[in-house]
C-alpha cells in the first residue's frame, strides 16, 4: 500500500493530523510507503511535484490512497480523479481560487512563522486550472467534515461531494477546521482506506 499525504494552505508535513497518522503507521503498518512533501506554494509547482512523486507508485485498485486537509483536499480529488484511487479528505477546500484571493502576498508558514512566502495572483488561475468539474465515482471517496469549521463552510463542502456512501461520511458537530479532534476519527480513516480491520 502506498499512502500520500497532502496538507492544507500554509501547512507543512509538520501538521499534527500527518503526524499523527505517521505514527499510527509507523506502530501498526510499517509495511506502508508514505509520502508527506512540502507543497510548494504554486499550484501548478505542486501538482507537478505530486506527480513526479507518485508516477511509479502502483495504479492496482487498493494499492495506492491519498489523504488531503483543507487545500490538500482539493489537490486529493484532482489526484483521486487522475489516478482512480481512494481519497479521504478532511475539510476539504472546495473552491480555492475564491477563497484564497483574499491571501495575495507575503505569508507565513504555520508551523514555522519565521519562514515566509509570498502567495502570488497567478496562483489563482493556477487553482482553476486543478479544479475538477465532479468526482466520478463516490464509492472512492471518503470525507470528515466539521460543522464548526471556522473557515470553510461545511455545506458547500458536503455539497461538492454529494453521493458519498453514509459510511464514507462523518459529519462532526462541532469541532474546528483543524479537527482537533482528529484522534476520535483516525480509526474511520484507517477502516475506509482499509489499513485495519
Amino acid at each position: 500500500m502506498h499512502l500520500l499525504y497532502l496538507h492544507g494552505f500554509r501547512s507543512s508535513p509538520d501538521s499534527f493530523k500527518a503526524r499523527q497518522l505517521k505514527a499510527w503507521l509507523d506502530a501498526h503498518r510499517p509495511d506502508v510507503v508514505w509520502w508527506c512533501p512540502q507543497l510548494p506554494p504554486s499550484p501548478r509547482q505542486a501538482w507537478a511535484l505530486i506527480e513526479q512523486g507518485i508516477e511509479c507508485w502502483p495504479h492496482a485498485s487498493g494499492e495506492t490512497a491519498v489523504v488531503g486537509s483543507s487545500l490538500g483536499g482539493f489537490y486529493a480529488t484532482a489526484v483521486a480523479e487522475a489516478r482512480g484511487c481512494r481519497a479521504m479528505l478532511l475539510n476539504p477546500a472546495i473552491d480555492p481560487a475564491r477563497d484564497l484571493a483574499r491571501h495575495v502576498g507575503e505569508q507565513t508558514q504555520f508551523h514555522a512563522p519565521q519562514q515566509r512566502f509570498w502567495f502570488r495572483t497567478e496562483y489563482l488561475a493556477e487553482l482553476h486550472d486543478l479544479t475538477v468539474p465532479a468526482i466520478t465515482d463516490p464509492e472512492r471517496y471518503g470525507a470528515l467534515i466539521a460543522k464548526g469549521d471556522e473557515l470553510l463552510d461545511w455545506r458547500e463542502m458536503t455539497g461538492r461531494y454529494a453521493g458519498l456512501p453514509a459510511a464514507n461520511l462523518r459529519l462532526l458537530a462541532g469541532s474546528n477546521h483543524a479537527i482537533s479532534d482528529f484522534d476520535d476519527h483516525l480509526l474511520f480513516l484507517l477502516q475506509f482506506l482499509k489499513l485495519c480491520d
